[in-house]
């Protein structure tokens, strides 16, 4: 099992920025991808950005050029760098692994809320 513990969430004036942490412990070899989502009140879950081990890199449309996924394997911790943030971007992150197909299949963390204001 693949713990996470996600940091960096909070309350941010529209058009500022944050960067989300998440670091995993546990059974890291089970990791096959590193990645992020998002779930607003009402709506469903969306993923943000993803990253596989090789590098890959995956964005859902909206974020159009505003976010940046990074990761450091050698912390097994995946970042999310969110600028030019939008009130739409108000969600609670949650930050999430794929796993090799050995190891049972998605980890999630518990997430961490962000709040964008105007």
């Amino acid at each position: 099992q693949v713990r996470l513990v996600e940091s960096g969430g909070g309350l941010v004036q529209a058009g500022g920025s944050l960067r989300l942490s998440c670091a995993a412990s546990g059974d890291t070899a089970c990791i096959s991808a590193m990645a992020w989502s998002r779930q607003a009140p009402g709506k469903e879950r969306e993923l943000v950005a993803r990253m596989s081990n090789a590098g890959t890199t995956l964005y859902g449309d909206f974020v159009r050029g505003r976010f940046t996924i990074s990761r450091d394997n050698t912390k097994n911790t995946v970042y999310l760098q969110m600028n030019n943030l939008k009130p739409e971007d108000s969600a609670v992150y949650y930050c999430y692994t794929d796993s090799v197909t050995y190891c049972t299949g998605q980890n999630w963390g518990q997430g961490t809320k962000v709040t964008v204001y105007s």
